[in-house]
């Protein structure tokens, strides 16, 4: 995944503004949480949060890069947090303040409905909510033939990506892919 330093700011700084929030920050948890926003930020705004890709993997959908980055020396997120690990549990905790400087009203609006519905859940619940039956995950895992393997614990990661435009309306996912294409036109460039 190439990202563009805004989006190393963005993305940094969206963990910052869960960690200072969400006591106990799981791994697990914050990557669903970050799920999740992106999620609403699809279906209310039709815009990408951070326009990650979000892989179908057995504990739900994941940015592998991030996952990554939170299980060895953070790269992506280098000066944003750190780990902690507690029992055998990865803690995130935020190293620096919260800048707002990459977000819109509407992407913190995104952030704060979402830490207000799902912030006290613990990272089960998370889990099992982005697993229900009418979710993404679970359609994109069925169509790809996924969910006999995570079932019997014969797989437990996927490359299959999650579409967040098919939570969408014909207008709304054709406007949610144009932002998309220019999301990644920008970080081709470099911009």
């Amino acid at each position: 995944m190439t990202l563009t330093q805004a989006d190393r700011n963005k993305i940094g700084n969206a963990v910052v503004y869960i960690a200072q929030r969400v006591p106990k920050l799981s791994k697990t948890k914050l990557l669903k949480l970050l799920y999740l926003m992106e999620e609403y930020s699809v279906k209310r705004f039709k815009t990408p949060f951070l326009g990650l890709p979000f892989e179908v993997w057995q504990a739900g959908p994941v940015v592998k890069d991030l996952f990554i980055d939170l299980s060895e020396t953070p790269v992506i997120l280098d000066g944003y947090v750190e780990k902690e690990v507690v029992d055998d549990k990865t803690y995130i905790k935020a190293t620096t303040t919260f800048s707002d400087d990459e977000f819109s009203d509407n992407d913190i609006t995104v952030m704060d409905d979402i830490l207000r519905r799902y912030g006290k859940k613990t990272a089960k619940q998370l889990v099992e909510l982005t697993h229900r039956k009418d979710g993404l995950w679970y359609a994109t895992a069925q169509r790809n033939n996924l969910l006999e393997g995570f079932e019997q614990k014969v797989i437990n990661n996927s490359d299959c990506q999650i579409d967040l435009g098919e939570c969408l309306a014909d207008c709304g996912r054709e406007f949610y892919k144009e932002q998309m294409d220019f999301l990644k036109m920008t970080r081709a460039y470099g911009k």
